[in-house]
């Protein structure tokens, strides 16, 4: 793990990203970081907050708007979790995200384009983001 980007440097990259301008800070090996979303033109804000421990993987949640209410009586799609919602931005055990990779370069695009996903899925009802989803492996077994 020795080109892995500690959670200061990730700090540093995230503080000098065009597209993630926001505020955080590193405390005891933890970073924490909130910035706002607007995936589109059209779209609407969303306050997302990134966590990420060292040596750990980086957890993008939700902050507002509620994403529980917009979906009304329908499941998330393609979340780690509801409630705070946890986004599903990559496969842990895939290598698409690992150590020495900025999130500022593939974390935060990926949540822009979560979001866009989302808002198309609210107007439809097709999830049309790829992926596979959390458990959808333990299903089929």
């Amino acid at each position: 793990m020795a080109n892995a980007l500690s959670p200061e440097q990730q700090w540093i990259r995230l503080k000098s990203s065009a597209i993630c301008r926001g505020h955080g800070l590193v405390h005891k090996g933890e970073l924490v970081w909130d910035f706002d979303v607007k995936p589109s033109p059209l779209s609407r804000t969303y306050r997302l907050r990134i966590r990420f421990k060292r040596f750990g993987l980086p957890d993008v949640f939700v902050l507002s708007p509620n994403l529980n209410e917009l979906a009304g009586d329908r499941y998330l799609p393609h979340v780690y979790s509801t409630s705070p919602v946890r986004l599903c931005l990559h496969l842990p055990k895939s290598d698409e995200w690992t150590l020495n990779i900025s999130i500022a370069e593939t974390i935060v695009p990926w949540a822009y384009l979560w979001l866009f996903y989302f808002e198309h899925w609210l107007a439809t009802d097709e999830w049309q983001g790829g992926g596979k989803h959390p458990g959808e492996d333990d299903a089929k077994k």
